[in-house]
């Protein structure tokens, strides 16, 4: 017997509903994403006394109140890929973390590596944390 499916019509559906990053000063880390994430238009949509959610229109994004987690090691933390429209966001998106704390975990440019057309930048939030900012140039590419 095939599993029963509701069909939720009233939203877009996306595989990933939300993600969620620890952080362990949560001040600090809600002046850097409103900061960073501002580049790409996300703002600050939601804010409990342990929480943040960021989105456009919806908190897709949340950063979490950790106090008492270690350091991210430098090959560990969470790895955040946020789709933007131009390379102009890829590159706002990258100085702005630098501005707002945060550190150049690979600074703006095309990724070969990665496939035709992707160009990105990574960086690191004062957590250690990795967010990348993303998005396709080049014919063909969507």
């Amino acid at each position: 017997m095939a599993p029963h499916r509701v069909r939720d019509t009233s939203y877009e559906i996306t595989m990933i509903d939300h993600v969620s990053i620890a952080v362990r000063d949560l001040d600090r880390a809600t002046r850097f994403y409103e900061a960073v994430l501002g580049t790409i238009g996300y703002m600050k949509l939601e804010a409990r006394p342990a929480t943040v959610g960021f989105g456009k229109k919806y908190p897709e994004l949340w950063i979490n109140l950790r106090a008492t987690i270690a350091p991210v090691a430098d090959d560990g933390g969470a790895h955040v890929a946020l789709r933007v429209r131009s390379t102009e966001f890829v590159d706002a998106f990258h100085a702005a973390a630098i501005a707002a704390g945060g550190s150049s975990d690979g600074a703006p440019g095309l990724r070969p590596q990665h496939g035709e057309g992707y160009h990105a930048a990574f960086i690191r939030d004062p957590d250690g944390n990795r967010i990348e900012a993303v998005t396709f140039v080049g014919a063909g590419v969507s």
